[in-house]
């Protein structure tokens, strides 16, 4: 049975619970994902003859096991794991991690168990990564990217820079046009890889995700080791990793001459923020012509210049590349002014992209993508800038892109489209003219978020109509539904009231002819792109590739939603649909893709109920819903039944407690039916008919409740039994039907619905907190003060009258 990916994810960060507490993130993923290196290169193996990691004998993953329980397993899986490394020249790669280390790992029997349950983890028969179940399911190297994402957020600010967020990765792959990267001879650069997430980002955009070759460089030797491991995980065994310094040593050098950079066709980083004393190793008059007088010489105190002069100098002529840096490069003064007017005089910049704050693991500050292109350097007349700082959504303590920033982001570029406050071409012209700052906000404006406070209306009362106007998308959108919330004020012109109460203003905006209107053209939409797409997803079969299927799911519904003209943001749709892929979809998708369309109910040992009963594909509940609506409203009615008699016990018990229902009353002081039956003979002779009354209404409801629970329990075996059976006929078409029908679509109208319900609620927010910030008049509000003022100063009166009163008494 194929497992699936949400499944895989939950094992593999199990196996890090193994470590938690002796180390930190930084510390133990060289354990686990040296651990995972060695399942991966063990099933593949076994599935693959012509696998390029060679396994010395005694080294696989079957002879980790045997090790458990050893109380040498320490020190044995270093042997083995330096052999590995010897034998495939992965020094440094799978041997990182010592397994004897005891201040981590713990002592003695401790250290035994901690590593012995680490290669348990892995054991699970759910991990199989022989075989991919899809030939665009990258199985291994998606949870790799899964591992090294949680690593990072959990390293801290000062040891997550080894990782680039996805999202990001995918933007820069994107823009730079890697899908036009059609041949293996084109080369694929990244100068500070880090553990090489963004180069396998820019992998998968090239032609079939395999097109081109990649070359990198990281400082950090461990890091270095991570992105070859990262590499091999992936697939990627052509591709060349190389450890050093890339200000004072880059590794890789023109063949014709060792003073001269190697140049690539893509060249993309993530290099360190404001790095101090980056020229240590280097000289002002750089070797490799990076910078010198002519061209400027970064301050030594920031070295995120000398990173973006590197890039420049390893593009070949036609080179396009991206780089990921803080926005003061943008507007930074002296030098950095210098050399930036030198980069645009040159027109490589073809654009920036200004990212939110608080994304990247190594520091909370905003940054920006620079995009470079010299094949059309020399005709540049401009920049074209696109301001992204506010498409994200909070993710723990980090913000991040969603699907719809993504897309909104790359759309946007590829047709250069200018929009307000969000994107726009910007001339050279206007750049020199700015002295080459290229400050974000100097050339796109930021939307007014400042609440304007209307004296008049703070005055006098009224809604402001300025106010009103600021909701002018809504009312584009429902021409009609303006004049239904709000009636001009006639004695003052440009002020409105509100015609409905507050507590009434979603009920009028969602009754309301327009909106409604919204609602059934938006319903038309999908079920059109529905109608689309369903035969697509009726033909998916064994090899199907699901990644080719989201891009073509996904390009529809934008491009149908797009036709029409909607309160609802097409991306916001996209996202939905791209989060149930995520969530739901994508998994199916896989196990059709190795299965087909097959439904296989894994049933508990003795079942007694549908909660024993699951289908991955098919979930249990929609078979029911389908083909047993009958059983499961007796069920639901039967449980009512049960709930009500329940309830109703329990207030006689709680009415009685201190009287006929008293423990005390009862042998053993127990509340049960042997006591009560006993009672209730014992009062037959004193004649107490209230008690018995309540001691018999006491009985009978436990009665009814038992025999309901029984009737629902036969009911449920039944109901069991049934879906057993229905499973076994279930034809190719029936779960067709169903998945796609009853899960997908449905499961996709419900959550589109929402967003339409969204839009009602803030539109309701909107117009409430309008309402209420002019609801008093200042002369209103003077009139309150003067009351209470006027009630003060009478309650402090009568205390000194009282006082007074007092003394002479006294």
């Amino acid at each position: 049975m194929v497992i699936k990916k949400s499944q895989i994810y939950g094992m593999l960060w199990k196996s890090c619970d193994e470590l938690r507490g002796g180390m930190d993130a930084s510390q133990y993923k060289d354990f686990v994902l040296a651990m995972l290196f060695i399942k991966y290169i063990s099933d593949k193996s076994k599935n693959d003859k012509n696998f390029l990691i060679e396994i010395p004998k005694g080294c696989s993953f079957d002879d980790f096991v045997k090790l458990k329980g050893n109380v040498h397993i320490g020190e044995e899986v270093n042997k083995k794991m330096a052999k590995i490394a010897e034998t495939n020249n992965l020094s440094g790669v799978v041997n990182v991690a010592d397994f004897c280390d005891e201040n981590k790992l713990g002592a003695g029997k401790d250290l035994v168990q901690t590593v012995g349950n680490l290669i348990g983890v892995f054991q699970d028969s759910g991990l199989d990564f022989g075989s991919n179940r899809s030939a665009d399911d990258d199985l291994m190297g998606d949870a790799y990217e899964y591992l090294m994402k949680n690593f990072a957020a959990e390293s801290g600010k000062s040891k997550g820079q080894f990782y680039t967020p996805a999202e990001v990765s995918r933007i820069i792959a994107q823009v730079i046009n890697l899908d036009k990267a059609d041949s293996v001879s084109k080369t694929i650069y990244d100068p500070t890889c880090g553990s090489g997430s963004l180069l396998l980002k820019a992998l998968s955009a090239t032609p079939n995700g395999k097109t081109g070759t990649i070359y990198g460089q990281e400082k950090d030797s461990a890091t270095a080791g991570l992105a070859k491991m990262n590499m091999i995980l992936h697939g990627v065994d052509t591709a060349d990793i190389r450890q050093g310094d890339i200000i004072g040593n880059p590794r890789f050098l023109s063949e014709n001459d060792s003073n001269a950079l190697e140049t690539f066709d893509f060249v993309i980083a993530n290099p360190p923020f404001s790095t101090k004393s980056w020229l240590k190793g280097a000289k002002e008059e750089d070797i490799y012509g990076r910078w010198n007088s002519s061209i400027g010489i970064p301050p030594e105190k920031n070295g995120d210049y000398a990173f973006l002069l590197h890039i420049i100098r390893s593009m070949n002529r036609t080179g396009k590349g991206a780089c990921i840096l803080p926005h003061g490069v943008l507007f930074r003064g002296n030098a950095e002014r210098n050399i930036r007017k030198y980069i645009i005089g040159r027109g490589y910049i073809e654009g920036i992209i200004g990212m939110p704050a608080n994304l990247f693991f190594g520091t909370g500050i905003p940054a920006c993508i620079i995009i470079l292109d010299k094949k059309n350097a020399d005709n540049r007349k401009g920049i074209f800038i696109i301001d992204a700082k506010n498409g994200f959504t909070k993710d723990g303590p980090k913000n991040r892109l969603r699907e719809q920033d993504v897309r909104r982001i790359v759309d946007v570029w590829n047709k250069r489209q200018d929009i307000e406050h969000y994107a726009r071409f910007v001339e050279n012209s206007e750049i020199t003219a700015n002295d080459y700052n290229l400050n974000i906000p100097r050339y796109i404006e930021t939307v007014n978020t400042d609440i304007e406070q209307d004296i008049e209306a703070h005055l006098k009362g009224g809604l402001p109509r300025n106010d009103i106007d600021k909701f002018s998308a809504y009312w584009t959108a429902c021409p009609n539904l303006r004049s239904a919330l709000f009636s001009p004020i006639k004695e003052r012109k440009g002020y409105f009231s509100l015609k409905c109460k507050n507590e009434e203003v979603r009920q009028t905006i969602e009754r309301h002819k327009d909106f409604i209107s919204q609602i059934e053209n938006y319903n038309a939409c999908f079920n059109a792109w529905s109608k689309q797409v369903k035969t697509e997803l009726q033909n998916l079969t064994i090899g199907s590739k699901p990644k080719k299927l989201i891009k073509d799911l996904s390009d529809k519904i934008l491009k149908k939603f797009g036709a029409g003209s909607f309160l609802a943001d097409i991306y916001g749709v996209y996202e939905r649909l791209l989060v149930y892929w995520n969530e739901t979809m994508q998994d199916d998708c896989y196990l059709i893709s190795a299965n087909g369309w097959k439904a296989p109910l894994s049933v508990a040992a003795k079942p007694q109920s549908p909660q024993d009963l699951s289908c991955g594909l098919l979930p249990v509940e929609i078979a029911i819903d389908e083909f047993f609506i009958d059983i499961k409203q007796k069920i639901e009615s039967a449980q009512e039944n049960m709930n009500s008699n329940q309830t109703l016990l329990d207030e006689l018990i709680e009415q009685e407690s201190g009287n006929y229902l008293d423990v005390s009353n009862f042998d053993n002081e127990k509340l049960n039916e042997n006591n009560i039956k006993k009672r209730i003979q014992e009062l037959d002779n004193k004649k107490d008919s209230q008690e018995i009354a309540a001691l018999e209404k006491y009985l009978s409801l436990k009665e009814q409740i038992y025999l309901i629970k029984k009737e629902i329990k036969s009911l449920n075996e039944r109901l069991c039994n049934k879906l057993i059976e229905k499973y076994k006929s279930l034809t190719e078409i029936d779960i067709k039907r169903l998945v796609i029908d009853k899960k997908w679509f449905s499961s996709l109208s419900t959550s589109l619905n929402g967003e339409m319900q969204t839009i009602s609620q803030n539109l309701t927010a909107s117009i409430i907190a309008l309402s209420q910030r002019y609801k008093q008049t200042l002369s209103e509000i003077d009139n309150e003060i003067a009351d209470i003022e006027k009630k003060v100063n009478n309650h402090l009166k009568s205390i000194m009258q009282e006082r007074q009163k007092n003394e002479k008494n006294i």
